[in-house]
């Protein structure tokens, strides 16, 4: 098996050790024949986590000298909110998951994710593409796992006129994705035999 894929054998929790810290993440399934250390909890709430990691990962960032970073609705907001802060920035783009009654003017690309049932969409708005194009930009996510959503992410920047100059996770997650990627460690998918 692939290093980042392990048999599942009824496991109901993962530890995961960053920057000091210590955390248990529960094992889910997500499909029939996959489960994964979730992290939803840590990543949507845990305070001291997300500004440790963000501490991590905002040095190895600063080297691309981006001019803003994107990241995609929701689980990664708040760690891409961090990193924005700790690099000096000011404003953060965040790609939307659904076009709202208000949206007049944007962009749309079309992607699928491995947490997520069915295909997915990720939106900017005609403000967003002002702040990307001509940029430098880093692409954040909280993990990536077969890049559905960091490939679409940046494509939408490309369409949009901005420069991709690093993307950047805290972990990548199984054995799919084989693009360029700053992350700071590996969560495994786990399979049945």
């Amino acid at each position: 098996m692939h290093p980042r894929v392990l048999e599942y054998v009824g496991q109901e929790k993962y530890i995961i050790k960053i920057g000091g810290l210590v955390r248990e993440l529960p094992v889910i399934q997500v499909s029939n024949d996959i489960w994964i250390a979730s992290n939803a909890d840590l990543i949507l709430g845990d305070i001291e986590f997300i500004q440790t990691v963000a501490d991590l990962l905002s040095d190895r960032i600063k080297v691309f000298n981006p001019e803003i970073i994107v990241t995609p609705e929701a689980k990664a907001i708040a760690f891409a909110y961090e990193v924005a802060k700790k690099i000096g920035h000011k404003k953060i783009v965040i790609a939307r998951k659904s076009v709202k009654a208000y949206m007049r003017d944007y962009l749309l690309e079309e992607c699928s994710s491995i947490t997520t049932k069915g295909s997915q969409v990720l939106i900017f708005v005609k403000e967003d593409v002002e702040r990307v194009r001509n940029r430098r930009v880093c692409i954040i996510d909280d993990v990536v796992s077969t890049g559905g959503t960091i490939t679409a992410l940046e494509r939408l920047v490309k369409k949009s006129g901005g420069e991709v100059v690093c993307k950047a996770a805290i972990w990548i997650e199984g054995p799919w994705y084989t693009g360029e990627l700053l992350y700071l460690d590996e969560l495994p998918v786990f399979m049945k035999k």
